[in-house]
């Protein structure tokens, strides 16, 4: 299915006046903003026509929102975590979108120095550096979600992604885990929704049907350079195989299309 060209870069401010779309169609992708997302993550954005960000559910510290896991360019064995030193104003319950960076010329400085420390070897780096700049430039907003949105943008854009990014706390849904997520996907008009792996051990197909919106499963491979996507940063597959070859691969995966069997659970 052909990806559908953008409109604009985000939404707009107003959840009752919603950016112009095209004709109904195309897969939808709910995800929570990630620091330099990992290959799977990556790759599921990257085979939707819409990405809706989730940033207003609660921040994880446990998650991918302000952390990467990093792999040495000659020695997957060799691993590291990049964190975003994050401080939570409300407390645990605090949304995504409400994080803030504790000290963030500290922590730009450091992500600068990790990033280069891992992958300045690669012939790659140096158009790859140039694209992480927005990235970068984020950590003055001060906010956590910002810098990992951004970080995400950045990579899809070099990998040739051409479609939509939304926001969730900028679009109406009604309560419910996968009622919200049955209602965010009918805002964009896809007729269809990319679940990963995750999601699929609690995703309730029901508000999806009732909503004329099919559920599909995304299923990325697990030998070669997947064998650690579920953990690794994309940024491992980039430095190594460089943006084009990483990019035909992406292209040439094949996306779920048998819906998803209706489950009883539901938040």
């Amino acid at each position: 299915m052909p990806r559908t060209n953008p409109s604009s870069a985000t939404a707009s401010p107003a959840a009752s006046s919603l950016p112009d779309l095209p004709e109904p169609g195309g897969l939808c992708a709910i995800h929570q903003p990630n620091f330099l997302p990992r290959l799977t993550t990556l790759a599921k954005l990257f085979a939707a026509d819409y990405w809706i960000v989730l940033d207003d559910v609660q921040f994880t510290r446990r998650d991918y929102q302000h952390r990467a896991r990093l792999a040495d360019l000659d020695d997957l064995a060799r691993q590291q975590w990049l964190t975003i030193p994050t401080r939570l104003p409300g407390g645990r319950p605090t949304l995504i979108r409400d994080a803030v960076i504790d000290d963030p010329g500290l922590a730009r400085r450091r992500t600068t120095g990790m990033l280069q420390q891992h992958y300045g070897t690669s012939p790659h780096w140096p158009a790859l550096a140039k694209v992480l700049d927005p990235m970068l430039d984020a950590f003055s907003t001060g906010r956590t979600a910002a810098v990992a949105e951004i970080s995400t943008r950045v990579l899809l854009d070099l990998l040739g992604w051409r479609g939509q990014i939304l926001t969730s706390s900028q679009l109406p849904a009604r309560p419910g885990r996968s009622v919200r997520l049955a209602d965010l996907a009918v805002a964009t008009g896809a007729r269809t929704y990319l679940c990963g792996t995750g999601g699929m051990t609690y995703l309730d197909s029901a508000p999806f049907t009732a909503r004329n919106i099919a559920v599909a499963p995304f299923r990325p491979p697990t030998t070669g350079i997947w064998s650690t996507g579920r953990r690794l940063s994309a940024l491992w597959a980039l430095t190594a195989l460089g943006p084009p070859a990483l990019a035909a691969r992406l292209h040439a995966l094949p996306v779920g299309t048998v819906p998803m069997p209706r489950m009883r659970l539901d938040a």
